[in-house]
């Protein structure tokens, strides 16, 4: 396990292209669904599931990569998943419409889904726990720099290249991360996957009361947040908040922002442990989050709505990097089990959520909406605050 902050740093570092290559393949459509509806032909409640065609799959192979990470290597799972992303995203580019989109968007969430949580895996095997959170922090950097490349290329460089080239781009960055990995030796592994031992494996971890506060409360994270997303663009127009772009340029911008808040966050780790704890930090984060959604719902401004996705960033980093560190110590043994369930939920969570906001965006209007996933946020907080900070299996 090293110890030695040089040699922590270098495996941040290697692991954080992959890291950021996955958030990049996942974020880059959403600003861009007006543009894609616009295309294709097809609403924008439609255009937006390409959001849950990436996220489901995510979740669905957790279970599976997970075990196999912890048997035979999390990194070699790593790098053919980068493999398979690089070729879905590639294929993307060249869609000729809606439906094939959506089935490359399943496997290239399907094949981002062992990047990300291998990586955290990787962390807690390799970082002692007293730098843990930390080195997670930093972590979330690499995938929030995806993240901002995601807002950033749809605000800037998609009017130019369009959302075919976007893919491409997002492409050639999941090579870039397969490249820096191949480099890498692989310290672990060569055991034999027995499908019985995961099984088991698996129960173990479900029966500890600690694991299963964690795995409701990332979902239910997943859920409230990252269902906004995809309506991010058409929230601007109906509002006549939109320039030319009809709200490409202000989604994109708003992704952006959410992201940067994620590197303010990270930046303020160690005050806001030293002095809040993980408890308080929690109850803060739901707190940011909610008067941020608030603010998104009645922004009269667009720099103002994005100003909220800022705010929504900063706190739901609050809440989620403290669920991450937690969920690393619930199984020290199986880690990569672990954080793929943890993976799995969060995700399934983040499928669900276009679904919901869809839906009562239909029935409630989108002020309504946003104000319910505010609420729902603050009630999260509360309820996890004081279970998040309990030893694992208490």
């Amino acid at each position: 396990m090293p110890s030695k902050p040089d040699a922590i740093t270098r495996l941040i570092l290697v692991l954080g292209l992959g890291a950021g290559a996955s958030a990049l393949a996942g974020r880059a459509l959403d600003p861009l669904v007006g543009v894609i509806g616009v295309e294709f032909g097809q609403a924008a409640a439609t255009v937006a599931l390409l959001g849950t065609a990436f996220a489901l799959p995510y979740a669905l192979v957790q279970p599976v990569l997970g075990p196999v990470g912890d048997a035979i290597g999390k990194r070699r799972v790593i790098r053919v998943c980068l493999v398979v992303l690089a070729l879905a995203l590639a294929a993307s580019a060249a869609a000729p419409d809606l439906w094939t989109l959506g089935l490359l968007r399943v496997v290239a969430g399907g094949a981002a889904g062992g990047v990300f949580p291998l990586a955290i895996a990787t962390i807690g095997d390799r970082v002692p726990m007293e730098r843990r959170q930390l080195a997670l922090a930093r972590l979330l950097v690499a995938g929030l720099t995806g993240s901002v490349l995601g807002g950033a290329l749809a605000a800037v460089v998609a009017p130019f290249i369009g959302w075919r080239g976007v893919l491409l781009v997002c492409a050639a960055v999941a090579l870039a991360g397969l490249v820096v990995l191949r480099g890498e030796d692989e310290p672990e592994g060569g055991k034999r996957l027995d499908l019985g031992e995961t099984l088991v494996r698996y129960g173990a971890i479900l029966r500890l009361p600690a694991a299963r506060v964690l795995y409701v409360a990332v979902f239910l994270e997943g859920t409230l947040i990252f269902g906004i997303f995809p309506f991010v663009a058409p929230i601007f127009l109906e509002r006549g908040l939109a320039g030319t772009s009809g709200g490409l340029t202000e989604a994109g911008l708003a992704v952006t922002a959410y992201a940067l808040g994620g590197f303010v966050f990270a930046a303020l780790a160690p005050l806001l442990l030293r002095r809040l704890g993980q408890v308080h930090m929690i109850r803060l984060g739901g707190v940011l989050g909610a008067v941020a959604l608030a603010g998104l719902a009645f922004a009269p401004a667009a720099w103002l709505g994005i100003a909220a996705c800022h705010v929504l960033g900063i706190g739901f980093y609050m809440i989620h990097s403290s669920i991450q560190t937690r969920v690393t110590e619930v199984a020290p043994q199986t880690r990569g089990t672990a954080v793929a369930l943890h993976a799995f939920c969060f995700f399934l969570g983040q499928s669900v959520g276009p679904v919901a906001m869809g839906a009562m965006r239909g029935v409630l209007g989108p002020e309504v909406a946003l104000l319910a996933s505010a609420g729902g946020l603050v009630v999260l907080a509360m309820w996890l605050a004081p279970r998040g900070a309990r030893p694992p299996g208490r």
